[in-house]
């Protein structure tokens, strides 16, 4: 139950260091754009390193989309950011459940994950697992409610994918914290990665506002409970830089036992 941070890409080892980080996340790309990643001087260090490595895909990806310029785009970069993240020997690529805006039908969100991971197949396949991370809001999202998680994984379970449980994403999007773990394990039987976040947006409001642990309207001890339940590592992306986030650290530590 390795317990770390989401870190500027610059240096992520030595922001590690800085927050005493088991683990780093970070984007290898403008989160926002749709350049391909390119080789990194320090894979070498990050390989050897001690400390896990998690990538997140840029927030741009959206392969559940019906538009064809976002949906065939966002495969093609799905991929490219998996074999990036495998050289750098990463724990696995995170990647939002993505929506099909408003008026389109989910079912065809769900049909387009299909075809991402049997796209990715055709390309040689996944280099290392894809972890589908629940979302706060999104018009027609994939990933918010959990019946609609259920449908989500009938189409990719059999795939291999992973999922990675947001705390504020789910607070947010109007999921109960209480016994969640439980909820999801019936879905997808497993949780990989917990995003460990406070939320200053209320429960159901559909707002990915990240706060500190104990700074917005979530009690830190659910999100606590999230964690020990799932037995899975554990990542905060909260605000504050090294100093906000040395603290959410020593707080999961210090509650989990760790």
């Amino acid at each position: 139950m390795r317990i770390g941070a989401h870190v500027d890409p610059a240096a992520p080892l030595e922001e590690a260091t800085a927050r005493g980080a088991e683990a780093v996340q970070f984007f290898l790309t403008d989160p926002q754009g749709y350049k391909s990643p390119k080789p990194r001087e320090d894979a070498e260090a990050l390989r050897a390193s001690e400390v896990d490595v998690y990538i997140h895909a840029p927030y741009i990806v959206n392969v559940a989309s019906p538009n064809n310029r976002i949906r065939i785009p966002s495969r093609k970069l799905l991929v490219a950011h998996a074999k990036a993240a495998a050289e750098l020997g990463a724990k696995g690529l995170i990647v939002h459940g993505g929506h099909v805006g408003k008026g389109a039908d989910l079912a065809a969100g769900f049909d387009n994950w299909r075809k991402a991971f049997e796209y990715a197949e055709n390309d040689g396949g996944l280099p290392l697992p894809i972890l589908i991370e629940n979302t706060a809001g999104g018009d027609n999202a994939c990933a918010r409610r959990f019946d609609d998680l259920a449908r989500l994984w009938d189409a990719v379970g059999s795939f291999g994918a992973g999922f990675c449980l947001d705390t504020c994403h789910a607070y947010a999007g109007g999921e109960d914290l209480v016994g969640i773990v439980d909820r999801v394990k019936a879905i997808t039987g497993r949780i990989d990665l917990i995003h460990a976040n406070d939320s200053k947006g209320g429960f159901d409001s559909g707002q990915d506002r990240h706060d500190n642990l104990g700074s917005g309207k979530i009690d830190p001890d659910l999100i606590v409970a999230a964690i020990r339940a799932a037995g899975a590592p554990a990542v905060v992306e909260t605000p504050g830089g090294a100093e906000g986030q040395t603290a959410d650290i020593a707080l999961l530590r210090e509650r989990t036992g760790r």
